[in-house]
């Protein structure tokens, strides 16, 4: 029997690896015939919140906005893997009220700063170390980690298949996959 539908939210700082895993469960759950759907950060900023910025309240009504998304795809009998930065407990917090706690999955992509800083694949944290852009998470502005996360993974420790066994373990199934998903660059 499979789990309900739910939601799987990773949080983390930018270049922690969340789109890498998010995309690799997706792919493992795929497999097993379950539909899923991956919320990334950058794409939904792009599509659903287009019109926010960064400020803390931008950042909140982001966070909110994805998780009546989530809930949404739940709804339908799909699992719902959203993969944002989503700095501030009480965001993430709501986001498992609107989802709703039992369907609610945090997972912390826990990854150090320097080792984001040091993959930084869009140059954002280069651009906020030179004071280019303002209110950067984990630089200019801050990152609440989970305090009880169900899951908390390292990409920098951990392979990518690796912290996708933890996470399907977390939910009570095991990965299914032609190929191992690929390692982080």
């Amino acid at each position: 029997m499979q789990p309900v539908p739910s939601t799987l939210w990773l949080t983390g700082l930018s270049a922690a690896g969340k789109t890498t895993v998010a995309l690799a469960v997706a792919e493992s759950l795929t497999a097993q015939g379950v539909p899923c759907r991956v919320l990334d950060g950058d794409a939904v900023r792009k599509q659903l919140c287009s019109d926010l910025g960064f400020s803390r309240a931008d950042r909140s009504e982001n966070v909110r906005r994805v998780a009546q998304w989530c809930a949404q795809i739940n709804n339908t009998g799909t699992w719902a893997i959203a993969a944002l930065i989503s700095p501030y407990r009480d965001d993430r917090e709501r986001a498992r009220q609107i989802v709703g706690a039992s369907r609610f999955h945090e997972v912390h992509v826990a990854t150090p700063l320097s080792v984001c800083e040091a993959r930084d694949p869009k140059g954002l944290y280069r651009s906020a170390r030179a004071g280019a852009i303002s209110s950067f998470t984990g630089i200019s502005d801050i990152y609440e980690p989970p305090q009880a996360p169900a899951l908390s993974i390292d990409t920098d420790r951990q392979s990518t298949q690796a912290c996708v066994l933890a996470t399907l373990a977390l939910l009570g199934m095991t990965i299914a996959s032609a190929r191992p998903p690929a390692r982080l660059a």
